[in-house]
């Protein structure tokens, strides 16, 4: 898994700060947007955080990207298995699956289970790229030859939205009941969003991922 920037509205806080104030013309560049950004989001103003946008590319597994892509309000360019072959297959550590909540998992599994979990994906997944790579060979396409892989399978994304996109997928996606390999994807996202957008995260009071925690009030 990997995340990086891949671009942002320059300037995107004092160009948010600016649209808010398009009622107060007299007032429009004033550079101080801090209070003013932390208002609009404490009193749901969204269409403000909707004047920049951001862009990032993801890294994952098809497996993955099959739910990011369910976030319909960002703009998606996606690596295709049609025009190029795979090259990776990535390995995925097991969980427990909790008995209550579908969407939770536990990394309490026995060693045993574990090793024997790691064995088959090397197995399964050795023979799947096997026969890939022979089935583009033979001279089968890889649009048809794809269906050989599996989930596992590496993919690149380009992610874009607005700020008020970003602010509900993070707040979303960073919850414990999203999957582990989804929640670090998202952590990685919230970190960008933090160093370019840091007005807006300290009103979010966001931190990063390797933070220290804030002391006990």
């Amino acid at each position: 898994m990997a995340v990086r920037l891949v671009w942002i509205t320059p300037d995107a806080e004092r160009i948010m700060g600016f649209c808010a104030r398009v009622s107060n013309p007299q007032n429009q560049e004033n550079p101080s947007v801090a209070g003013l950004l932390r208002f609009c989001l404490r009193n749901g103003h969204w269409s403000v955080f909707e004047m920049a946008d951001m862009c990032v590319e993801i890294k994952t597994t098809r497996g993955i990207s099959a739910q990011i892509i369910r976030h319909r309000s960002f703009h998606f360019q996606e690596f295709s298995q049609r025009y190029a072959a795979v090259q990776e297959v990535e390995r995925v550590h097991p969980r427990r699956q909790d008995l209550k909540n579908r969407q939770s998992s536990h990394d309490d599994l026995p060693q045993e289970t574990i090793d024997w979990f790691m064995h088959a994906q090397d197995d399964v997944f050795g023979r799947a790229q096997q026969y890939y790579d022979e089935a583009l060979e033979r001279g089968i396409a890889k649009e048809s030859a794809r269906f050989l892989l599996p989930m596992a399978s590496s993919t690149t994304i380009y992610m874009k939205g607005t700020v008020r996109d970003w602010i509900h997928y993070i707040n979303l996606r960073t919850d414990p009941g999203t999957q582990l390999e989804h929640r670090q994807i998202a952590q990685e996202i919230r970190d960008i969003f933090i160093e370019q957008l840091p007005l807006v995260a300290e009103a979010m009071d966001w931190r990063r991922s390797d933070a220290p925690a804030s002391p006990p009030a």
